[in-house]
């Protein structure tokens, strides 16, 4: 953490701190995504929706690469076969972005003033409990709530999320940005989500948590982050929060999954390029249990650049390092340019280094279709004549979307495909895995599976939202001891089968080691939720959850209906994906 305050400190001295416009970032699990996705995808050429891989969106720059797209639509409102004109629904949608990121809208704001405001203090626009909104000033304060309450079958205990907080977020003289997001939440999920807690000693999206009325959790959720502008060109963001790198439902580089972390981002946006340097302190694995005590930190360098080839095509390279120095950050991976390889293997190669490649296309106003593939490690010769041995450690992800299905207004599918190879992001110590606070930061199940996803999203009307999803896949699982792989937690050069099991003297096997390999388990997850926004940002949710899950060598075989309802306000939805 001191060196990511240093480093700040140092930027903030050398760099003319007031030189542009600097702004806040729209929050996770936000009704804007599916609005920016859609209008992305019928824009097909703007540069700045093709940087959308690239997570949490700048509210500055989303509004102004909306409020172009709305008036190039407008323009062309009379052509009815225009494919990526806007639906009505997608109106509705785009008056509320408006709404909800005022200090960005250059229109009328008249329709964002409520009737009758509270002590003529309170709500007095629609979206915010307090809002100040002058020349050299911005600021929102907003209630956070979501409270759930469901039944599992095959479960005696009730399902409950208790979660109330406040977000505030704001602007000074819109040159410094500041947001801070604070939630206290108790929780009993499902069967398979407490299972998840007691093996990883975890709790899925958040850090330090409190066993409540035995079979719960307690825990408290801190995020928040100041922005400034160095020069015209470049952004910097400091603060304890989560990103994510992708354009699907998962992530294999970086996703926002797992617990929040202390990070300083740069990111350079000029001509057709993209460029984000992020530097992050974690947590290492440790055991929760004990007294209290300073837990030790590990590093970790991250660069992706992305590039516009053409006006609706776009990729991007992805590096990132790993390491621990007990406590010490490396100096030489501060260095922005470089590439990080040559520095982790000019440090002797003992860092857990890690590259990737991403794309996304968006056709016809209609259809984007995107991928990742990341590269832990491979040996040439390996690959080509021994395809299962374990040092071929990679991932690759493969998906599409398509708005506006079959002429149906705002009825959206997607379908994604990850498979990850046996010990990517594991490690051969405990420090370097590709891990945060006892969680996996990219792929939630590790390694050594294959998954498929299908989405549905549908907006019928406005204010009512349906969203169903389905995900299968099966994973290799350890057995009596054997490392098969998929847990990023154990050291790849440990635990493997002999290669004769009747001889302990035998070398542990190196080949052999298929996706799936190991105890096979399979797992069918899927989920109907329907949504409707009582008023602006407040909304009623009920869902149906179905899981089922075997892997029939240990006689494992759960089924499991889940049923919930609930009310949430300025507040992303609980999911329990996995």
């Amino acid at each position: 953490m001191q060196i990511i305050k240093s480093l700040l400190k140092l930027v903030i001295f050398i760099c003319p701190v007031f030189a542009t416009a600097q702004t806040t970032f729209i929050q996770q699990g936000d009704k804007a995504y599916q609005l920016l996705e859609r209008m992305e995808i019928k824009a097909k050429t703007n540069s700045n929706f093709n940087f959308s891989n690239l997570r949490y969106f700048s509210r500055k720059v989303m509004m102004e690469e909306v409020m172009a797209a709305d008036s190039m639509n407008k323009t062309m409102a009379a052509d009815a076969k225009n494919a990526s004109k806007l639906t009505p629904i997608d109106e509705f949608n785009l008056q509320s972005f408006y709404m909800n990121n005022s200090e960005w809208y250059s229109g009328n704001k008249e329709s964002f003033n409520s009737r009758k405001p509270v002590f003529n203090t309170f709500y007095k626009t629609k979206p915010n409990l307090f809002e100040v909104n002058s020349k050299d000033f911005f600021l929102a304060v907003n209630p956070m709530l979501q409270v759930t309450f469901g039944k599992e079958s095959n479960n005696d205990n009730s399902v409950f999320l208790n979660s109330r907080g406040v977000t505030v977020r704001g602007l000074i003289a819109k040159k410094i940005g500041f947001s801070t997001t604070l939630t206290d939440n108790q929780e009993r999920g499902p069967g398979f989500f407490q299972s998840w807690i007691n093996a990883n000693r975890a709790v899925p999206g958040v850090g330090f948590y409190k066993n409540f009325k035995g079979t719960g959790v307690d825990y408290f959720d801190a995020r928040g982050y100041v922005t400034f502008s160095a020069t015209k060109y470049i952004d910097i963001q400091f603060g304890h929060d989560k990103n994510f790198i992708g354009n699907g439902y998962r992530s294999l580089f970086l996703s926002d999954w797992g617990n929040s972390y202390l990070f300083l981002k740069l990111n350079t946006r000029i001509w057709k390029l993209n460029y984000q340097n992020v530097f992050m302190e974690l947590m290492p694995v440790f055991n929760k249990a004990g007294g209290d005590r300073v837990l030790d930190k590990k590093y970790q360098v991250m660069h992706h650049l992305s590039f516009n080839i053409s006006k609706s095509i776009n990729i991007g390279l992805f590096e990132a390092v790993t390491f621990g120095r007990r406590n010490h950050f490396d100096f030489q991976y501060l260095n922005p340019i470089i590439f990080l390889r040559p520095v982790e293997s000019g440090n002797g190669s003992g860092d857990k280094a890690k590259v990737g490649f991403d794309f996304k296309a968006n056709v016809a106003n209609r259809l984007q279709f995107y991928g990742q593939f990341l590269l832990d490690e491979f040996v040439l010769g390996k690959l080509r004549n021994d395809k299962n041995n374990y040092v071929n450690k990679f991932g690759y992800q493969l998906g599409a979307k398509y708005i506006d299905a079959f002429g149906i207004p705002n009825l959206d599918l997607q379908g994604e495909i990850n498979r990850v190879r046996p010990f990517t992001y594991s490690h051969y110590d405990s420090v370097s895995n590709y891990t945060h606070y006892n969680q996996p930061m990219a792929h939630p199940l590790g390694a050594n599976l294959q998954e498929f996803i299908g989405i549905i999203k549908y907006q019928p009307v406005k204010k009512l939202y349906v969203y169903a999803r389905a995900i299968y896949y099966f994973q290799g699982l350890d057995s009596a001891g054997f490392n098969f792989g998929g847990n990023p937690f154990r050291l790849y050069n440990e635990g493997k089968p002999l290669v004769n099991p009747n001889d302990p003297t035998s070398a542990q096997r190196q080949s052999g080691f298929a996706v799936g390999g190991g105890v096979k388990g399979s797992c069918l997850n899927a989920l109907l939720q329907v949504s409707y926004e009582v008023k602006e940002n407040v909304y009623f949710d009920v869902s149906l959850q179905h899981r089922t899950y075997k892997a029939p060598l240990i006689n494992v075989n759960t089924s499991n209906t889940m049923i919930t309802a609930g009310i949430r306000l300025n507040m992303w939805k609980r999911v329990y994906d996995f």
